[in-house]
């Protein structure tokens, strides 16, 4: 029987190497806390975006991960920066006249402008954990409000006061001259207009843990630091919530890398070591831009799910978090088929590949089979040619295909059918295009249709293959990817598309004749 934690010990899988590197923290001896704290961050100024549930996955596959090569007990919080002032209103909500007079407000006492909950952030809170509830993911939900008004950051705010020297010259030191000049780590929460103050301060008092500040219209004010009073600088705040709960590992963007010392080193003055760090890349969108929360570019999560099934998702976060990727839809099909090659490849791997295999993280090792006996692309190209308005439509060609498969019996391949239709309509349908062919590309098609005719071969994906490529050999394509290129321009106004021989079994071979001889007769446009 193999030994999971020896292998697991030498994979070079990237959680596997995030989890030793981890368990290193302890090789001496055990947390007394008695376990291993992750934590991720969610800022909910917006609604939640695809990236945030990757931080979410990532990390879980890193805990499950620690789990495979140690006994200690883990935890994973999901910390909501929710008592952030609201800097601007998101561009992708409504009532934005309304939500215009709550700038700068905590954004748990800026009203929901959806009217579904008591206030933005609760909204945008569960938002988050829904659809971390819908992966369901193992967590704990921690909202910096009542982190700060129930009193659990009392003691490191006052601990922020004792070292507010030193904290002030780490965070001083990362600033320019004017900035320095009324930077304070203390945001005070005005106790009349309720808004986070970016103000001076005037006096910091050790003795009693207050501080004093003037507000804009030049009053004087002095309050406590704790009992959500306060809250600090969003730098200062992350060094501080790593002191006050013992975080052990948190990961985040490439945004935040130049700020890494800072955070250390304000964790350390406040009396907690370090936590490990993992920097990804971001996620851009199809302009190759940063995604965000407030513009609402990118994709969703719920609009992923409408296209595809939540493993794609999951597969497309796993692969090589630290280079930076197109998030657009149309890496979806992609993304689908990918996953099942991995699924069909990994019950025949050994031990070493199988702990290095995506699935593997996905499905944290209980790694199910397979039942996508059509590739996605294919799908897609189905519901391209025959027009198809749901899925009910595509299982007399995929049955034809494969007797055996059914709905019930091939649950994923029902779904991706389904998903295949919706993407069709939504995506390729717009934008398909069809050209005539040129004299070569005529006198190939014509000699495809002739060959089909006289067909004897059945349905075998891979003979159907060798006649079409055949063909492009004959007719002295100087490149036979200009061939099939011609095939998927003409016959399916696309650039690209499946293996045609594959099409043409599922298909059909009566009916790709006539899609032929439709193509060469100009009635596809």
């Amino acid at each position: 029987m193999t030994d999971v934690r020896a292998v697991a010990m030498e994979s070079k899988a990237w959680p596997f190497e995030e989890a030793r590197a981890l368990l290193k923290r302890y090789e001496k001896a055990p947390p007394e806390k008695g376990y291993v704290l992750f934590e991720t961050g969610y800022g909910p100024s917006g609604l939640p975006h695809i990236g945030t549930f990757g931080e979410v996955l990532r990390t879980t596959m890193i805990r499950n991960a620690f789990h495979q090569i140690s006994d200690i007990p883990t935890r994973l919080i999901c910390f909501s920066d929710d008592l952030d002032g609201m800097r601007k209103v998101p561009t992708n909500v409504p009532n934005q006249d309304m939500l215009k007079d709550h700038e700068q407000k905590p954004l748990t006492s800026v009203p929901d402008p959806f009217g579904e909950f008591e206030s933005f952030g609760h909204h945008n809170n569960a938002m988050l954990r829904r659809f971390l509830d819908t992966f369901g993911f193992e967590y704990e939900f921690y909202s910096a409000t009542e982190f700060y008004k129930s009193g659990q950051f009392d003691e490191v705010l006052k601990r922020a006061v004792d070292k507010y020297d030193d904290i002030m010259k780490v965070m001083l030191a990362s600033l320019r001259d004017e900035r320095q000049a009324t930077y304070s780590i203390f945001l005070p929460i005005h106790p009349e207009t309720g808004r986070v103050l970016y103000v001076p301060m005037k006096e910091v008092n050790r003795e009693n843990y207050t501080i004093t500040f003037d507000d804009e219209t030049g009053k004087e004010w002095t309050l406590p630091v704790t009992g959500g009073n306060v809250k600090l600088q969003w730098k200062p705040d992350f060094g501080a919530r790593w002191a006050a709960l013992g975080v052990d590992f948190e990961m985040y963007g490439k945004d935040h890398s130049t700020n890494t010392n800072i955070y250390d080193r304000i964790s350390e003055i406040l009396g907690a070591k370090k936590p490990n760090h993992m920097v990804y890349e971001l996620f851009l969108d199809a302009n190759g831009e940063k995604i965000s929360k407030s513009k609402g570019n990118g994709i969703s999560i719920d609009e992923w799910l409408t296209y595809a099934s939540t493993e794609s998702l999951s597969y497309f976060m796993f692969l090589k978090p630290k280079t930076a990727k197109r998030l657009h839809f149309d890496v979806i099909p992609k993304m689908m088929d990918e996953y099942h090659q991995q699924l069909n490849a990994y019950h025949g791997q050994d031990a070493k590949g199988q702990l290095a295999s995506p699935v593997y993280h996905i499905h944290n090792g209980n790694v199910p089979q397979s039942n996508m006996v059509v590739p996605f692309s294919m799908l897609l190209n189905l519901a391209s040619v025959s027009g198809a308005e749901d899925k009910g439509a595509m299982w007399g060609f995929i049955q034809r295909y494969a007797p055996d498969a059914g709905p019930e019996s091939h649950p994923d391949l029902d779904q991706a059918a389904g998903f295949a239709v919706r993407y069709y309509q939504d995506f390729v349908k717009p934008e398909k295009t069809y050209r005539a062919p040129n004299d070569q590309e005529r006198a190939a098609m014509q000699d495809m249709v002739t060959r089909l005719k006289a067909w004897d071969g059945g349905l075998d994906a891979e003979e159907l293959q060798s006649m079409v490529f055949a063909v492009g050999k004959d007719h002295e394509f100087e490149n036979l990817r200009d061939w099939f290129k011609a095939l998927y321009e003409v016959l399916l106004g696309a650039s690209q598309g499946p293996r045609f021989g594959g099409f043409i079994a599922l298909y059909g071979v009566e009916e790709s004749i006539k899609l032929i001889e439709d193509g060469l007769a100009g009635k596809l446009g």
